[in-house]
């Protein structure tokens, strides 16, 4: 990115309560921020002649905040709360040329199909955190299907369920996905986790009302049959007869192109971050190889899932933006200022 003068900061920010969950002061930031505003010569988002998004990956104290269910580490061990910090202050210094900030919000409950209570070995154990269920240990009856939660999810037919086990690993295994990994109870809807990183929930209100641009909120992850990593489209769209169990977002896919850069920070590089740019590569090289170079990946405001001693995606993740980066998209810092290389 080229030079660009950057904004200051505002005095409100706290680096050292980024790691922390507190409530924000909404009244007391909104009249900061339209003060802000003022001061700054700050206009509103609806007259930006460029209109940049920003979209903030499942940036929730699930993922962000440490002894929370799935801190994402790094392999520095404090890589989410390292990255957030930064990319507050991203938002701050470039408040007057983000036009829309587009935080997704992984959303779960206790019944799906990469949570512990979903399955069951011969002894009705269920899999452990962390544990990868294969195709094959599907097809040997290693891993089955809980018979209990059919009431819940299929009105009692278990046959139903245990069919769309199968078809579900197959088609992870057809399509080059990761196994199937049964995830840490986490992003529950209605508890802690599911919340924004307070820090960047400020931001955002923040930038919100100092643009008067309403930020915009993507749900994704409910439907209990399927992984949903990406925003843009869930990992298994069918069911065995072909009949569809969800869809892509197409709405969203649309919205982000129309924008003239789209910024991408968030957690985890590995995984929901990784997932999601992917699916836009696609469609983007679907419609137009060209437009790729619309995006640009903050490096520093993500980190890759690593549990010390059981997994480590470090690899997986930088492979990815190496891809991505050969695409045409562009991998940059946060402390670089926005100027868009290209002219549209």
């Amino acid at each position: 990115m080229t030079t660009q003068t950057q904004l200051p900061i505002p005095p409100h920010f706290a680096t050292q309560r980024v790691g922390e969950v507190w409530r924000v002061p909404y009244q007391e930031r909104a009249v900061q921020a339209k003060a802000w505003a003022k001061q700054q010569g700050l206009q509103p988002a609806a007259k930006d002649q460029t209109r940049i998004c920003l979209m903030a990956i499942d940036v929730q104290n699930t993922f962000c905040i440490r002894d929370f269910e799935l801190f994402v580490g790094g392999r520095s061990g404090n890589g989410a709360v390292e990255d957030n910090r930064r990319l507050c202050e991203f938002i701050y210094r470039n408040l007057d040329v983000i036009t829309e900030i587009a935080p997704t919000m992984d959303t779960h409950t206790a019944m799906q199909i990469f949570h512990p209570s979903f399955w069951v070995n011969g002894a009705g154990d269920h899999p452990a955190p962390m544990t990868m269920i294969s195709l094959s240990e599907v097809q040997q009856g290693i891993w089955q299907v809980n018979p209990a939660i059919a009431y819940s999810l299929t009105q009692g037919n278990y046959m139903l369920l245990e069919r769309f086990a199968l078809h579900y690993t197959q088609r992870l295994s057809d399509n080059g996905k990761y196994p199937l990994t049964i995830w840490p109870y986490h992003a529950m809807l209605g508890g802690i986790g599911h919340a924004l990183v307070s820090a960047v929930e400020e931001a955002c209100f923040f930038h919100a009302i100092a643009r008067d641009s309403q930020t915009n909120f993507e749900i994704k992850g409910g439907n209990p049959l399927t992984e949903n990593y990406s925003v843009l489209r869930p990992e298994v769209l069918d069911n065995p007869d072909g009949h569809p169990i969800a869809q892509k977002n197409t709405h969203l896919i649309q919205k982000l192109l129309e924008f003239d850069a789209v910024i991408i920070a968030g957690q985890a590089k590995s995984h929901c971050l990784a997932w999601t740019v992917d699916d836009l590569l696609s469609e983007i090289q679907a419609q137009d190889p060209s437009l790729a170079k619309k995006v640009y990946l903050l490096e520093d405001c993500t980190s890759p899932v690593v549990v010390p001693g059981v997994v480590d995606f470090t690899e997986q993740a930088n492979a990815a933006f190496q891809r991505f980066a050969d695409a045409g998209m562009h991998v940059v810092k946060s402390t670089e200022p926005i100027a868009l290389r290209n002219h549209y």
